[in-house]
């Protein structure tokens, strides 16, 4: 996934939206269901990745498509919706999954993907239209103008050398870090020190899956009306109070309450990112531009299980979960305090255009 982010966004930018959007969830498809025939570990092992190339196509894609057709007025909102979709999906997988496998065996859940895939692709085929047309809409005519093609390279030091690019993949990065390692990974282990059971921590981790899914779509909303600003910071802080209130915890209520207050944070950190990306990407640079970002992020929920884990052997785990709320918390910090608002730049932008 990690190192088809880029190639995934820049190819969109070139040969159009609808053709990686289908052929991602086509290869997701296809390798689902020779991962479920495959008989040995070598094989599985090379149909997963050719799964995480076609998942990471179609996601970063997706994320493309909504910066074309979203307008200034609702970026967050749509943003938010397609969170809340992922985070349904992601919710809802283990536990179908789980029953599918107890059901029919454990090569089963990989068919099911390899079905639910397909007719993605199908849906998307027959439904979905090309959207790189629209992708310089809503954008200064003095942008316009400047969208110059290019080189790969050329675009990708530029937003490698733009601050607010960075700060806010420094904030995504935190957020799959967070999940990854801090939620994923030390949670269920430190839960389990306490003496809490295997239910109660899934229990936990469902309430931070619920908190996020309950407040995505107000973020989107609070997005398109405040800014990013008013909405990274505190939802980073948020976060890191509770990474902090779970080192405190010594019983099942208190647990609970942690898991709250995380999931509220980490759900209202959501949107807006993707959405601020799509803002300060250029004409003709939102694929390299989503497709880093994407970058930014996998690469966060890659090491975080790793460093997490040294930091909890090293240390203990109320101390790699302290370790993890002070850094959320100095992104959100540094966001807040130094990147640009796009929100109101775009808005005035829109009141131009229509009157």
């Amino acid at each position: 996934r990690m190192f088809t982010n880029i190639p995934a966004g820049r190819l969109s930018d070139h040969v159009g939206r609808r053709p990686l959007l289908i052929g991602g969830m086509l290869l997701v498809s296809v390798a689902a269901f020779f991962s479920g025939t495959a008989q040995s570990f070598g094989p599985l092992i090379f149909f997963r990745l050719l799964q995480g190339i076609g998942s990471a196509t179609q996601t970063t894609v997706a994320l493309i498509v909504l910066t074309d057709i979203s307008t200034p007025q609702d970026r967050g909102r749509i943003m938010s919706t397609y969170m809340g979709s992922l985070l349904i999906g992601a919710s809802l997988g283990p536990t179908v999954g789980g029953f599918v496998a107890e059901q029919w065996g454990f090569r089963a859940p990989f068919f099911a993907y390899a079905g639910l895939a397909l007719l993605g692709a199908l849906w998307g085929y027959f439904l979905a239209p090309e959207t790189r047309h629209l992708s310089s809409d809503a954008r200064p005519a003095t942008d316009q103008q400047a969208a110059v093609p290019k080189s790969g390279l050329a675009v990708l030091w530029g937003l490698l050398r733009n601050l607010s690019f960075v700060l806010v993949s420094m904030v995504t990065v935190m957020s799959f870090f967070t999940r990854s390692g801090g939620q994923s990974t030390v949670l269920p282990l430190y839960g389990d020190s306490l003496g809490l059971g295997p239910g109660q921590i899934g229990l936990v981790l469902t309430v931070i899956a619920g908190a996020n899914l309950i407040t995505v779509r107000p973020a989107g909303s609070l997005v398109d009306r405040y800014g990013h600003r008013m909405v990274i910071l505190p939802a980073a802080l948020v976060s890191a109070a509770g990474l902090i209130a779970f080192t405190f915890s010594r019983n099942f209520a208190t647990f609970i309450a942690s898991g709250v207050l995380l999931g509220i944070g980490s759900g209202f950190a959501g949107p807006s990112p993707a959405a601020y990306v799509a803002d300060l990407a250029r004409p003709g640079e939102q694929g390299m531009a989503m497709g880093l970002f994407r970058t930014f992020g996998d690469a966060g929920m890659t090491v975080a299980p790793i460093i997490m884990g040294w930091l909890a052997d090293q240390f203990s785990y109320g101390a790699a979960l302290q370790v993890n709320a002070v850094l959320f918390a100095i992104v959100g910090l540094a966001f807040g305090l130094f990147a640009q608002e796009t929100v109101k730049a775009r808005q005035k932008l829109a009141i131009a255009k229509n009157g």
